[in-house]
């Protein structure tokens, strides 16, 4: 059974879920109609953080240009460029089992590409969600639907995993930033690409 999740909620992820050490994270929206005709290109990102809450380098963010980081332990399976479709837009894996100790959290975060040039911004999304599956057994464990209170944000954070002590926690985040993944990755600790 899926659970949903409200924006702020905090829920156990590991220790509800025994024997759950690897998740696939999909994420996925639709655009609206008047959405100025052309692709909307969103970018999913997982910014590993340290106890500092910030980022320190390349292996650290994970994104389509940078698929894999962690040591491995945090994937990215694909850039989407159009959101054509239905089910998850983008994904990214999550092996808990293998994350460095030294990684606290791990921000989940969509991004518009290009929004400034292609006047694009979450007011212009809608059923954007995030959802938590089981790995091994192709299982959705949670769900969180974002809701439609973003107007001119061209980045969100949609979630963070983090640890708490052995096993680790989910929180539901939708918080929009201005500035896209600039704005994200100085957030985060690290300079703009």
């Amino acid at each position: 059974m899926t659970i949903s999740l409200s924006k702020g909620q905090r829920i156990d992820l590991t220790k509800t879920n025994p024997g759950l050490t690897k998740v696939v994270v999909g994420l996925g929206w639709d655009t609206n109609k008047y959405s100025g005709g052309q692709d909307f290109d969103l970018d999913a990102s997982a910014f590993l953080l340290h106890e500092d809450g910030k980022a320190k380098g390349p292996d650290d963010f994970v994104f389509y240009n940078n698929p894999t980081g962690g040591v491995g332990s945090v994937t990215h399976t694909g850039d989407n460029r159009t959101g054509e479709g239905d089910g998850d837009d983008e994904q990214i894996v999550v092996d808990f089992g293998k994350v460095p100790a030294h990684i606290q959290r791990i921000g989940i975060t969509v991004t518009i590409y290009d929004y400034a040039a292609r006047a694009q911004n979450f007011g212009q999304v809608s059923n954007a969600f995030v959802r938590v599956v089981d790995a091994s057994s192709d299982r959705e464990v949670m769900r969180f639907d974002l809701g439609e209170d973003f107007s001119t944000e061209t980045a969100v954070v949609f979630c963070e995993f983090y640890r708490n002590g052995a096993d680790w926690k989910f929180q539901a985040i939708g918080s929009g930033f201005a500035g896209g993944l600039g704005a994200l990755t100085k957030n985060y600790g690290l300079d703009a690409q």
